[in-house]
């Protein structure tokens, strides 16, 4: 039988290897703005729901309501305050498919803040499906659906904005790689460290996870959506949430 620390990661590794698949899809083909901008609504709408029903409910569940606000707020602000960081460095448009990312001509050190915040936006999805399984859980097909779902568009709008900026090849795939090796180590020490801890402990990482992880829904996601796909945005977003519920509903 597998342990349990290692299939966390292989989970890890195949939601983080969503990321280079977007990559590929952007670099071999041209794919336009507004398929990129509501593939990308549809994802935000999927991670909001997994957050809700999956994160949010299960760790009010297992370790009561204050712990779990209490890591909720402070994963959002962590992740705010990292993020702003990262922007004055480069690394604001991230996720935008356009001209909006700076090249290294540009802005000196952005390429390697862009990696950062790259590495800031995937790693709270890692640790949630690592803690999933702590205890003998199964993985949340849903969580599963929601960070590989998002995940795609994620890869594909970066990669797009990457490449117009200049950067070649080895640097767009080094980093989606790194991502995805980073979201499996990701997993499987998030399953390792929880193993003994208390409920509370863990609601409060779960919440953590779901805050950082709704932020970044807000700050990257939902903008570079609503750019292209406009009225669209609220639609397809709506969708995604509905399609990742219902895949939680019928995996019960």
């Amino acid at each position: 039988m597998m342990p349990q620390w290692l299939e966390a990661g292989l989970w890890g590794l195949l939601a983080g290897g969503a990321l280079v698949l977007g990559a590929g899809f952007a670099w071999l083909e041209r794919v336009p703005g507004r398929v990129i901008a509501m593939i990308m609504a549809f994802g935000a709408g999927v991670l909001i729901s997994a957050l809700s029903f999956e994160l949010m409910d299960e760790a009010e569940r297992s370790g009561g309501l204050l712990p779990t606000a209490a890591g909720f707020l402070a994963g959002a602000c962590v992740y705010v305050a990292a993020n702003a960081l990262l922007a004055r460095r480069g690394a604001r448009h991230r996720k935008r498919s356009g001209a909006q990312q700076p090249s290294e001509a540009d802005v000196q050190g952005s390429g390697a803040a862009i990696a950062i915040g790259a590495l800031l936006d995937g790693i709270p999805e890692s640790v949630v499906l690592g803690v999933s399984l702590v205890g003998g859980g199964e993985i949340g097909l849903a969580v599963v659906a929601a960070v590989f779902i998002s995940n795609v568009p994620e890869g594909l709008s970066s990669a797009a904005g990457m490449k117009r900026a200049g950067r070649g090849a080895r640097y767009v795939f080094g980093i989606w790689g790194g991502i995805a090796l980073a979201s499996g180590v990701a997993a499987l020490l998030g399953n390792l460290s929880m193993q003994s801890a208390s409920p509370a402990v863990t609601s409060v990482i779960m919440g953590l996870a779901a805050g950082a992880i709704l932020a970044m829904v807000a700050d990257t996601m939902i903008p570079e959506a609503f750019e292209r796909a406009h009225t669209l945005t609220g639609l397809i977003a709506t969708i995604g949430f509905l399609s990742a519920f219902a895949i939680e509903r019928l995996a019960e």
